[in-house]
């Protein structure tokens, strides 16, 4: 039975009773609603005269096309057609999968070796480093009787004295040793209890800082200060160390300079108060360095140090105050007894081909750092005198500066257009500040007491908050400039509230925040 309208088998039959045809019945439905006519005799008729048909609901109708054997087989070559379609596509993808997965797995099982090699690296570095640290030096070997002195390699003359007329280096004693370790010791275990120093700059207070003021306290013909030190006993007391040959001692609360160091033939470099102000030690461009006292009303110069080659380029004191180590550019490091005024040791690095620029002495007093024209920060342990790390800068310029932070985990170091931060617990960079836009150079870096602020001196002087995720918290810029330089030297008072900066002309200019 087919429908008269479609001509396929009815869903839903329904017969007319007044011409007897079968439709379907949603079809003749409507087609009443709108012509009120039978489709076939074109008699007027009414939805009420359709009259339903039963028939098997669950059997469906089959479809036209297969009513017959062509058209079954037909249905049935497009079935086959698609499934074969989709099997070409599904081997595809798995083909395609399975070139990604061992893609990866290559991928992985390289990373997990390269990672498994760093790990290793790592662990070695930090088993020397403590090892250094925690391990007391070897033994300074007795002299054999009859065959001439050593002195950190070196032989010595008969008459106690190294080849060129220096005299031969005792090596660091055993007393010296258990100083170093009791020091390093004490102030290691008491970082955590430590409090921050009394009246520290909060943020707020550094973020409003400004000119406060101006000193001329060297030549104007040689201008340049090179260092800064503030006295531990008075911070009004500064020392300004110059091009000009000279050292100033200036009292800001009296508003005059109480001293005045010559004696250096070149420029100093270097200049710091040795416990009190009443005794300093300065290094300079004419090879030597000097250890001045107090004597009357003017500083005298008590020794002169010339067991360096070439220039001085700075100096670290110990937290003792009882020793002090000099870098040159002869790339020596060399340690000092205050006490003897005598030089007890000094290293030079058969791996370490260029001359020394900078130096610095971790809080604890127990880590050397020292930076070289190379680019390059070797860490040291002082007792043993061993090179325990090596931090590379990739900076095509020399290190001008070394800070370690007073936490004991941070290192700054500035060469070349930036500042790079190191973790000395990783031994590894974790941070790179680019200060300059032009890529003019950073001249000086130094972090304050508390190890909170950091500030970084080039073509003004520009503080950083650590806390702050090494943020930029003030910018400096009430300073002269000559070319892409202006600051050469920056130090802080002990609770940040005043940065001391030395640039160029001859100048101490002191920065704060504005009086209320």
């Amino acid at each position: 039975m087919f429908c008269a309208i479609s001509g396929t088998v009815p869903e839903e039959p329904v017969v007319s009773k007044t011409s007897g045809h079968l439709f379907e019945k949603r079809l003749i439905e409507k087609h009443i609603k709108d012509t009120g006519k039978d489709p076939v005799t074109g008699a007027e008729t009414t939805v009420d005269e359709l009259l339903l048909v039963k028939n098997n609901t669950n059997l469906k109708p089959r479809p036209s096309p297969a009513t017959s054997i062509p058209g079954l087989l037909g249905l049935l070559q497009n079935e086959w057609d698609a499934v074969m379609l989709e099997q070409h596509s599904l081997r595809q993808h798995l083909q395609n999968t399975r070139q990604e997965l061992s893609h990866a797995l290559y991928q992985h099982d390289g990373a997990v070796r390269v990672i498994a090699r760093l790990k290793k690296e790592r662990d070695e570095a930090r088993r020397a480093l403590e090892s250094a640290v925690r391990a007391p030096p070897a033994p300074v070997p007795e002299p054999v009787e009859g065959a001439p002195d050593m002195a950190n390699g070196k032989r010595a003359a008969e008459n106690g004295t190294e080849g060129g007329g220096k005299r031969a280096k005792a090596g660091i004693t055993d007393d010296i040793i258990e100083v170093l370790t009791t020091t390093s010791a004490e102030l290691s275990k008491g970082r955590r209890k430590r409090p921050m120093p009394a009246g520290l700059a909060s943020v707020g207070t550094v973020e409003q800082y400004g000119l406060l003021s101006s000193h001329p306290l060297h030549k104007t013909s040689e201008g340049g200060i090179t260092a800064i030190d503030l006295s531990p006993s008075n911070e009004d007391i500064v020392a300004s160390a110059g091009r000009d040959h000279t050292v100033q001692i200036y009292d800001r609360a009296q508003g005059r300079k109480v001293g005045e160091l010559t004696g250096h033939t070149k420029r100093v470099t270097d200049a710091k108060f040795l416990g009190h102000q009443d005794l300093m030690v300065t290094t300079a461009a004419d090879k030597t360095s000097r250890l001045w006292a107090v004597d009357g009303d003017a500083y005298k110069c008590k020794a002169v140090l010339s067991d360096h080659s070439g220039e001085v380029v700075g100096v670290a004191l110990h937290p003792t105050n009882k020793y002090f180590i000099t870098a040159s550019t002869d790339r020596s490091w060399a340690f000092y007894d205050l006490d003897s005024m005598l030089c007890m040791a000094q290293l030079t690095s058969p791996t370490i081909d260029s001359a020394y620029s900078s130096v610095a002495l971790h809080p604890d007093g127990q880590i050397l750092g020292t930076g070289t024209d190379d680019a390059v920060v070797h860490v040291w342990e002082t007792r043993s005198q061993n090179n325990v790390a090596k931090f590379e800068t990739k900076a095509n310029a020399p290190v001008t500066g070394i800070s370690f932070s007073e936490n004991g985990y941070f290192l700054a170091t500035a060469a070349g257009d930036s500042v790079k931060l190191w973790d000395l617990r990783k031994l590894k960079n974790i941070k790179t500040i680019v200060p300059y836009e032009n890529g003019a150079p950073v001249t000086s870096v130094r972090f304050d007491n508390s190890g909170q602020y950091l500030a970084v001196g080039g073509m003004d002087a520009r503080i950083y908050g650590v806390k702050q995720e090494w943020q930029l918290l003030s910018t400096l810029s009430d300073l002269p400039q000559k070319g892409q330089h202006s600051v050469l030297s920056c130090t802080w008072n002990k609770p940040a509230t005043k940065l001391f900066v030395g640039s160029v002309d001859h100048n101490l200019r002191v920065f704060g925040p504005p009086a209320s």
